[in-house]
């Protein structure tokens, strides 16, 4: 893996379900909140936020969308977020139309998306009449459809992307549908950190990718594709490296392109770090090796339940011999999985000298003379994974 800078990369425990995993953060707010949750666990964590937000009293189309309601009364307005309901009131303050909204939000049908966003609402002394149990805006939208919306005014305040098919469904239906922008996603001003993100999901230097955002994810993907790595990122997240969204919405830019996702019950953060503590370390195989227990990690080995962290040329060899366990894997096959070895086979042995140390365990990886190197399986074991004696 390649350096990266204090800012970018923080410590992991030296212990914990995540210990020995690298873990991607790709979100611009709440990212030192996750990578704390995820270090807690053990991950070394790479962050590269995919977007940056556009401060909102300097966005003077959610001023005029917020004008417009004044002199226009809606008859709905639906809350997505409680960051960015919290937001739109004190941008509303700073323009001096705090009060007027907050006298508008009283006289309409004021609709939350979930918990937090009604403690948003209560905090500004307002009340909701309506949330869904499930926090999902398909039940807002099959409530309204409902209800019927047939000549009625719905402002929706966006949480930085369109809802996919919401606004369409209300217009559909006769409704006129005001979209309340409270905060603006933009790619970020340094884009040379989600570069660097990007080479490591290509190198498989990171184990997951965490995205708490539709934008993010776009963003991400909008990356690779213009600077040419859009299939190799594509095949990446489709095979090797875990994408893991916080919700629903969140993976929908990564499912239109094939990417299969994980996503907790609960969408929060919490749970989100709960799922990758549970499927990171049960991807990763045990193998019975000269009379010890080894599990590979994604820059770590586990032996006899101690981590031993391992660089990542050794890396590169222990998944190729793990990749044949207990067949003889040549001098020149091993080499071709070095980066950057070139063409001298020396560099193999020193590499797997360095590994055989980091492991502790010189006896897991056994010498063949003038063949190569094999995984010690214990005889047990090698029928089962078709070894050669």
């Amino acid at each position: 893996m390649r350096e990266i800078a204090p800012s970018q990369q923080g410590p992991a425990a030296p212990d914990g379900p995540l210990a020995g995993f690298t873990v991607g953060v790709t979100a611009a707010r709440r990212a030192d909140e996750l990578g704390a949750l995820l270090q807690r666990r053990g991950a070394a964590v790479l962050h590269a936020p995919a977007l940056r937000i556009v401060p909102l009293a300097d966005d003077s189309e959610l001023l005029s969308t917020t004008e417009q309601l004044l002199d226009q009364a809606p008859d709905v307005v639906i809350a997505t977020t409680a960051i960015g309901f919290r937001g739109w009131i004190e941008a509303a303050d700073g323009w001096g139309l705090g009060d007027r909204l907050l006298g508008r939000l009283r006289e309409v049908e004021l609709l939350a998306r979930g918990p937090k966003v009604k403690g948003a609402i209560r905090a500004a002394g307002l009340t909701e009449e309506w949330s869904p149990a499930s926090e999902s805006m398909a039940e807002v939208l099959d409530r309204l459809l409902d209800e019927g919306v047939e000549g009625r005014r719905v402002a929706i305040q966006l949480h930085g992307d369109p809802l996919p098919g919401f606004v369409e469904a209300l217009r559909a239906a006769g409704a006129e549908v005001v979209g309340v922008p409270v905060y603006r996603w933009m790619p970020p001003e340094d884009i040379a950190p989600l570069d660097r993100l990007i080479d490591a999901v290509l190198t498989r230097s990171v184990d997951a990718l965490t995205f708490t955002s539709a934008p993010a994810a776009a963003s991400l993907l909008a990356r690779a594709e213009t600077s040419g790595r859009h299939p190799e990122l594509v095949a990446a997240l489709g095979h090797d490296v875990l994408a893991v969204c916080v919700g629903p919405v969140t993976a929908l830019p990564l499912q239109d392109q094939g990417i299969e996702t994980l996503q907790p019950e609960r969408f929060r953060l919490g749970p989100m770090v709960q799922i990758l503590c549970q499927e990171l370390p049960s991807r990763a195989a045990v193998l019975p090796v000269a009379g010890h227990r080894v599990q590979l990690r994604g820059q770590a080995v586990v032996v006899d339940g101690a981590l031993r962290p391992v660089p990542p040329a050794g890396m590169s060899l222990l998944r190729t011999l793990v990749r044949r366990p207990g067949w003889v894997v040549s001098r020149g096959d091993l080499l071709k999985a070095l980066p950057g070895a070139g063409r001298d086979e020396h560099a193999v042995e020193t590499a797997m000298a360095r590994l055989r140390t980091a492991l502790g365990a010189p006896r897991l990886i056994q010498t063949v003379v003038k063949r190569g190197y094999r995984l010690a399986l214990d005889p047990a074991s090698d029928e089962k994974y078709g070894g050669e004696g």
